[in-house]
C-alpha cells in the first residue's frame, strides 16, 4: 500500500508541475519544452477522460479547464482512503 500512496504524491507533484510550465509559454527544442512534453504524456491519460465529462467553462474568450482540480480531489479522496 505504501507504493500507491508514493505514486500518489508523486503524480500530485507532477499535476502542479504540469499546471505551473502551461503558464509560460515554451519553445520548442528547449530544455523546458521537453520537461513539459514529459508532464504532458504523463498527465494527459488521466485528464483527457476527466475534460470529456466536464469541458472548460468560461466565456468571451477565456475558458478554465477544470479537470486538473477534479483529479486532484480525486488524488486526496483516494490518499485519504488507501494511506490514512
Amino acid at each position: 500500500m505504501a507504493i500507491v500512496c508514493a505514486f500518489l504524491t508523486v503524480y500530485f507533484v507532477v499535476m502542479i508541475a504540469r499546471i505551473l510550465l502551461s503558464w509560460f509559454p515554451m519553445q520548442p527544442g528547449s530544455p523546458l519544452s521537453s520537461i513539459h512534453r514529459l508532464l504532458y504524456d504523463l498527465t494527459e491519460p488521466v485528464l483527457a477522460p476527466v475534460r470529456g465529462l466536464i469541458p472548460p467553462v468560461g466565456g468571451g474568450g477565456v475558458a478554465f479547464d477544470l479537470s486538473p482540480i477534479v483529479v486532484f480531489v480525486g488524488i486526496q479522496i483516494l490518499r485519504a482512503a488507501l494511506c490514512g
